[in-house]
Protein backbone atom coordinates (compact mmCIF):
# COMPACT_ATOMS: atom_id res chain seq x y z
CA UNK A 1 0.00 0.00 0.00
CA UNK A 2 1.76 3.05 -1.05
CA UNK A 3 1.75 6.12 0.48
CA UNK A 4 -0.75 4.80 2.67
CA UNK A 5 -0.04 4.66 6.48
CA UNK A 6 -1.50 1.55 8.08
CA UNK A 7 -2.53 1.31 11.87
CA UNK A 8 -1.09 -0.92 13.64
CA UNK A 9 -3.68 -4.14 14.32
CA UNK A 10 -3.93 -3.60 18.30
CA UNK A 11 -5.19 0.08 18.02
CA UNK A 12 -8.89 0.56 17.67
CA UNK A 13 -10.41 3.51 16.34
CA UNK A 14 -13.76 4.96 17.03
CA UNK A 15 -16.36 5.18 14.92
CA UNK A 16 -17.34 9.20 14.04
CA UNK A 17 -20.26 8.89 11.70
CA UNK A 18 -22.76 12.36 12.14
CA UNK A 19 -26.06 10.52 12.99
CA UNK A 20 -23.87 7.08 12.62
CA UNK A 21 -23.09 5.20 9.27
CA UNK A 22 -25.73 5.11 6.64
CA UNK A 23 -27.14 1.95 5.62
CA UNK A 24 -30.28 1.00 3.09
CA UNK A 25 -33.27 0.55 4.41
CA UNK A 26 -33.28 -2.95 2.28
CA UNK A 27 -30.43 -3.71 4.19
CA UNK A 28 -31.09 -7.53 5.48
CA UNK A 29 -32.09 -7.37 9.58
CA UNK A 30 -31.69 -8.97 12.80
CA UNK A 31 -34.05 -8.83 15.53
CA UNK A 32 -32.55 -7.96 18.78
CA UNK A 33 -34.44 -7.06 22.08
CA UNK A 34 -33.99 -3.56 24.11
CA UNK A 35 -34.19 -4.10 27.76
CA UNK A 36 -35.08 -0.56 29.67
CA UNK A 37 -36.09 -0.82 33.27
CA UNK A 38 -37.10 2.51 33.46
CA UNK A 39 -40.37 1.46 31.62
CA UNK A 40 -43.03 -0.68 34.02
CA UNK A 41 -45.76 -1.15 31.38
CA UNK A 42 -43.92 -2.73 28.49
CA UNK A 43 -39.83 -3.22 29.55
CA UNK A 44 -38.78 -5.02 26.71
CA UNK A 45 -38.93 -4.22 23.18
CA UNK A 46 -37.96 -6.54 20.44
CA UNK A 47 -36.78 -4.72 16.96
CA UNK A 48 -35.55 -5.27 13.89
CA UNK A 49 -32.12 -3.91 13.46
CA UNK A 50 -30.70 -3.33 10.02
CA UNK A 51 -27.29 -5.17 9.41
CA UNK A 52 -24.31 -2.11 9.18
CA UNK A 53 -26.36 0.60 11.76
CA UNK A 54 -25.25 1.35 15.07
CA UNK A 55 -27.19 0.08 18.28
CA UNK A 56 -28.20 3.47 18.58
CA UNK A 57 -29.75 4.21 15.34
CA UNK A 58 -31.65 0.81 15.62
CA UNK A 59 -32.78 2.52 19.33
CA UNK A 60 -33.89 5.65 17.49
CA UNK A 61 -35.88 4.54 14.65
CA UNK A 62 -37.82 2.46 16.53
CA UNK A 63 -38.31 4.61 19.61
CA UNK A 64 -36.29 3.38 21.98
CA UNK A 65 -34.75 5.72 24.43
CA UNK A 66 -31.09 5.26 24.50
CA UNK A 67 -30.26 9.01 24.27
CA UNK A 68 -27.40 9.78 21.95
CA UNK A 69 -26.41 13.10 23.33
CA UNK A 70 -23.83 13.51 20.75
CA UNK A 71 -25.53 12.15 17.96
CA UNK A 72 -23.25 9.18 17.89
CA UNK A 73 -20.22 10.64 16.95
CA UNK A 74 -18.59 8.68 20.94
CA UNK A 75 -18.17 12.17 22.71
CA UNK A 76 -20.55 11.28 25.43
CA UNK A 77 -21.70 8.36 27.39
CA UNK A 78 -25.69 8.82 26.94
CA UNK A 79 -25.74 5.55 24.57
CA UNK A 80 -24.32 3.52 26.99
CA UNK A 81 -25.79 -0.45 26.57
CA UNK A 82 -25.22 -3.19 28.89
CA UNK A 83 -24.21 -6.45 26.82
CA UNK A 84 -24.43 -10.33 27.32
CA UNK A 85 -20.56 -11.64 28.14
CA UNK A 86 -21.24 -13.63 25.34
CA UNK A 87 -21.67 -10.75 22.88
CA UNK A 88 -19.54 -8.46 24.45
CA UNK A 89 -16.48 -10.78 23.82
CA UNK A 90 -17.73 -11.22 20.06
CA UNK A 91 -17.15 -7.47 19.15
CA UNK A 92 -14.10 -6.05 18.36
CA UNK A 93 -11.97 -4.48 21.51
CA UNK A 94 -13.24 -0.40 22.46
CA UNK A 95 -11.34 1.95 21.26
CA UNK A 96 -9.38 4.45 23.69
CA UNK A 97 -11.92 7.49 22.97
CA UNK A 98 -14.81 4.91 24.09
CA UNK A 99 -13.17 3.76 26.98
CA UNK A 100 -12.79 7.25 27.95
CA UNK A 101 -16.19 7.90 27.41
CA UNK A 102 -17.60 4.84 29.40
CA UNK A 103 -15.55 5.80 32.34
CA UNK A 104 -18.66 9.13 32.62
CA UNK A 105 -21.39 6.09 32.32
CA UNK A 106 -23.72 5.62 34.84
CA UNK A 107 -23.98 2.14 35.96
CA UNK A 108 -20.84 0.84 34.13
CA UNK A 109 -20.40 -2.87 34.05
CA UNK A 110 -17.46 -5.22 32.83
CA UNK A 111 -19.80 -5.65 29.58
CA UNK A 112 -20.60 -2.10 28.92
CA UNK A 113 -20.21 -0.13 25.76
CA UNK A 114 -21.40 2.62 23.62
CA UNK A 115 -24.17 2.13 21.63
CA UNK A 116 -23.12 4.40 19.32
CA UNK A 117 -19.74 1.97 18.39
CA UNK A 118 -21.69 -1.29 18.15
CA UNK A 119 -22.23 -1.60 14.47
CA UNK A 120 -25.45 -4.63 14.11
CA UNK A 121 -23.83 -7.62 12.53
CA UNK A 122 -25.71 -10.76 10.85
CA UNK A 123 -24.77 -12.46 14.34
CA UNK A 124 -25.96 -10.36 16.58
CA UNK A 125 -29.56 -12.41 15.80
CA UNK A 126 -31.75 -13.04 18.69
CA UNK A 127 -28.87 -10.15 20.66
CA UNK A 128 -30.43 -8.78 24.03
CA UNK A 129 -29.35 -5.47 24.44
CA UNK A 130 -29.93 -4.01 29.00
CA UNK A 131 -30.05 -0.37 28.64
CA UNK A 132 -29.10 0.98 32.76
CA UNK A 133 -31.40 2.55 34.75
CA UNK A 134 -30.22 6.56 34.01
CA UNK A 135 -27.72 8.19 32.17
CA UNK A 136 -25.37 11.44 33.00
CA UNK A 137 -25.56 14.04 29.85
CA UNK A 138 -23.20 16.71 30.99
CA UNK A 139 -24.57 18.47 28.01
CA UNK A 140 -27.68 19.74 28.88
CA UNK A 141 -30.03 18.05 31.09
CA UNK A 142 -33.35 17.18 29.32
CA UNK A 143 -32.16 17.94 25.55
CA UNK A 144 -32.88 15.05 23.62
CA UNK A 145 -31.69 15.36 19.85
CA UNK A 146 -33.76 13.90 17.14
CA UNK A 147 -32.25 11.56 14.58
CA UNK A 148 -31.84 12.82 11.10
Amino acid sequence: MLGKKSQPNHQQISLRYHGGPKVDPSTPTVNITFHDPKLADTPTKTVEARVGESLLQTAHRHHIDLEGACEGVCACSTCHVILSDDVFDSLPEASEDEEDMLDMAFGLSATSRLGCQVIVTDEMEGMEVNLPAATRNFYVDGHVPQPH
